[in-house]
């Protein structure tokens, strides 16, 4: 998942006991897709599964399409684009354990969101408050960056009376990751950027509609 070319000596050293069946990435970008060819230069063989502008794709699964991983793990391709336009979210749901996780690149991090580098409010409003937001609320969220410490200063300023986002802040400041730490649950309990139907936003934004919401707090974020 986001292979950088600086694992390519582990999965050489374990090539032995672990079969490298694929590539997946979340979007273009290079600090999530740009290792790809050096991996494919000593893995050949192997697909990269991601969306459209990723260096040396494959294939790219539709929206809500699926595919496994061994005999247990289903793996559903979500498409959010608005970072960038072939953003996609990666839900996986093991049957043997009923473990839930998504894969969110730099879609939904945890207490916040990616900047819209390719889309708007409308699109990271429907990305995480009507398709990220249906899964499971005990899916386990993995981000594709620790920013978690410079989103709750944000979140103390425009929420600060959310205990919700009161207990985020006390595990961040007693833990240097969180990723992984937090569901699609607690998110859309803390996370400004998944509240944005709450009169809590409206009033803070000054706007009605979630999409509105979105956008605003997108840019009161920015020049935060």
């Amino acid at each position: 998942m986001d292979l950088s070319a600086r694992v390519l000596p582990v999965l050489e050293e374990k090539s032995k006991s672990l079969k490298l069946t694929a590539i997946i990435n979340t979007h273009h970008h290079w600090d999530h897709a740009g290792g790809n060819k050096k991996i494919l230069d000593a893995f050949p063989n192997i697909p990269v599964i991601a969306g459209k502008d990723s260096e040396a794709v494959s294939k790219t699964p539709s929206h809500g399409s699926t595919f496994s991983i061994g005999k247990n793990i289903q793996v559903t391709a979500l498409h959010t684009p608005c970072h960038t336009q072939d953003s996609i979210c990666w839900y996986m749901e093991d049957k043997a354990t009923d473990d839930r996780v998504v894969f969110t690149g730099d879609t939904l991090f945890i207490g916040g969101c990616g900047k819209f580098f390719e889309g708007n409010g409308t699109e990271m409003n429907k990305a995480l408050n009507e398709i990220l937001a249906a899964l499971p609320d005990d899916t386990k969220v993995f981000p594709g960056h620790e920013y978690t410490k410079s989103n709750v200063k944000f979140l103390k300023k425009v929420d600060g009376d959310n205990e919700a986002v009161q207990r985020l802040e006390k595990f961040a400041d007693e833990n240097k990751e969180t990723q992984g730490k937090f569901t699609i649950g607690q998110e859309k309990a803390h996370n400004a950027f998944m509240r944005t139907s709450s009169e809590k936003m409206r009033k803070v934004t000054g706007k009605s509609e979630p999409h509105e919401v979105m956008a605003v707090l997108r840019e009161m974020k920015n020049a935060s």
